[in-house]
């Protein structure tokens, strides 16, 4: 892989500007986006694999984690938008953890309307076992990774985030 990556650096760099060049770019940019979504899916799946015997889906355990990592509780609106999903959607999971004694709805003390989540106490737990397990698979997948490249990455992909945050649009 890391070859792949050096020989399209390099093809790209040694492609004079032009048609040449542009193609290069292109698939590099198509290769880029095509491995960011593959591996955002593999890293969640594995993640999920390792969190089984926990009896919390993908879903749940990524809510738990968004909920646990707030400074402030979230409101089920703020949720949604943070773990991209729809309204009806995370009304359902917070139904669901609220069943499982893991989070808990309060009424907002500004807006009685709104409904902010928060742990429970055997919400904090199961965040703790997830966050260990989560820790722990992403120092072994990233224990031989070149220090190096992987700031590099971060910072590309922070700058994405960035851009689409700011509303990135098409020229």
């Amino acid at each position: 892989m890391r070859a792949q990556a050096e020989t399209a650096v390099g093809t790209e760099l040694a492609t004079p500007p032009g048609t040449a060049h542009a193609v290069v770019v292109a698939d590099a940019q198509a290769r880029f986006s095509a491995a960011l979504h593959n591996t955002s899916r593999a890293w969640r799946q594995a993640i999920d694999h390792r969190l089984k015997d926990l009896g919390v889906s993908q879903a749940a355990w990524m809510t738990i984690a968004m909920v646990a990592k707030a400074a402030t509780p979230l409101s089920q609106k703020q949720l949604a938008m943070l773990l991209g999903v729809e309204g009806p959607t995370i009304v359902a999971m917070v139904d669901r953890l609220v069943a499982s004694s893991l989070v808990q709805r309060r009424a907002s003390p500004h807006d009685r309307r709104v409904k902010l989540i928060e742990l429970t106490a055997d919400g904090h737990t199961m965040y703790a076992k997830v966050k260990q397990r989560a820790d722990l698979y992403r120092a072994e997948l990233l224990a031989h990774s070149d220090p190096a490249a992987l700031l590099a990455a971060t910072s590309l992909l922070e700058q994405l985030q960035q851009s689409i945050a700011d509303g990135a649009t098409l020229p």
